[in-house]
């Protein structure tokens, strides 16, 4: 519904396209003014928020069009969301004109959560569910073909370098030995410890702390499984290891509680409780025990 507020012959209102808003989702506040073309009216300023709760995430220029009857129309586009769930009031929206004020009708935003949240636990609920894109086979057969050519070339370079090495060093009369890479499960272990150690989110730091946190599991995961983790989205991270790990749901879930979890901290300016941060951290532990490779026992390597 959209109601004008009229002074003298200038005509101004406030409308959403949408007054019910999923959580995390986005719609847009149309300001606009009708006047004649001799007068002028000044459009509110914001700044990051509409009213407490409301974000503003985008914002078009003011637009003018020509009406038949001569007069101007002045069009504004606010992008706002937000991730409250709550019936938000918007009082009525001020413009200027000389030193006359103009209020829109007040607008009404309900923003709700698709889920209900079982507060008596500490399970981590998605905002919205994983989006299941169209496989692009064309795009997939393009990324592997660079990806065997671009593996070709390290493999290239690898033994040029090491070939350049051992001949140097035969040259000087010492052989180089190539550097051992350490175990994936080892370095990962040692950097837990490490955010364990410095306490990052006792100190009010969380969003450092769920950074630091996935960034170790990224790094494991990428060489563990050879998955691109590190700069892949956490809903294409679960999707490229659900084969992987299709036999250890378990394994799978605690994946996905503790990246959900950052993602929230890091873009939803979520405060989780601490037994959340903690668990978080436990899952990081569990996840490169549970998938660290187990050595033969003596018996097996004999039947090799």
């Amino acid at each position: 519904m959209n109601i004008l507020s009229i002074l003298l012959t200038i005509a101004v209102s406030a409308q959403l396209d949408s007054a019910q808003l999923m959580i995390g989702d986005q719609c847009d506040l149309r300001l606009q003014a009708t006047l004649d073309r001799e007068e002028e009216v000044q459009f509110p300023v914001y700044g990051e928020e509409l009213i407490s709760g409301i974000e503003i995430t985008d914002r078009t220029q003011v637009d003018t069009a020509s009406l038949k009857d001569g007069r101007r129309q002045l069009t504004q586009y606010l992008t706002v969301t937000s991730f409250k769930d709550s019936l938000f009031f918007i009082p009525p929206i001020a413009f200027t004109s000389g030193s006359d004020t103009l209020l829109t009708e007040a607008l009404s935003l309900n923003v709700i959560q698709p889920f209900d949240i079982d507060t008596t636990q500490n399970a981590i609920t998605d905002i919205k569910p994983v989006y299941k894109a169209p496989i692009w086979w064309w795009g997939i057969l393009r990324w592997v073909l660079l990806g065997i050519a671009v593996a070709g070339l390290a493999t290239g370079i690898v033994f040029l370098v090491r070939y350049l090495r051992k001949r140097k060093g035969q040259e000087e009369g010492t052989d180089t030995e190539p550097e051992v890479l350490r175990p994936a499960e080892e370095v990962a272990i040692e950097k837990l410890d490490k955010i364990k150690e410095e306490k990052i989110w006792q100190q009010g730091r969380q969003k450092d702390y769920h950074t630091e946190l996935t960034d170790v599991v990224r790094e494991y995961i990428a060489r563990r499984y050879s998955i691109s983790s590190q700069e892949q989205t956490s809903a294409e991270i679960l999707h490229d290891i659900q084969p992987v790990l299709k036999e250890r749901k378990d394994l799978y879930g605690l994946l996905k509680q503790m990246l959900s979890l950052a993602d929230l901290v890091k873009f939803a300016k979520w405060n989780p409780l601490p037994d959340e941060n903690e668990q978080s951290l436990r899952s990081a532990y569990e996840f490169v025990h549970q998938t660290t490779p187990v050595p033969p026992t003596e018996e097996e390597k004999s039947e090799e």
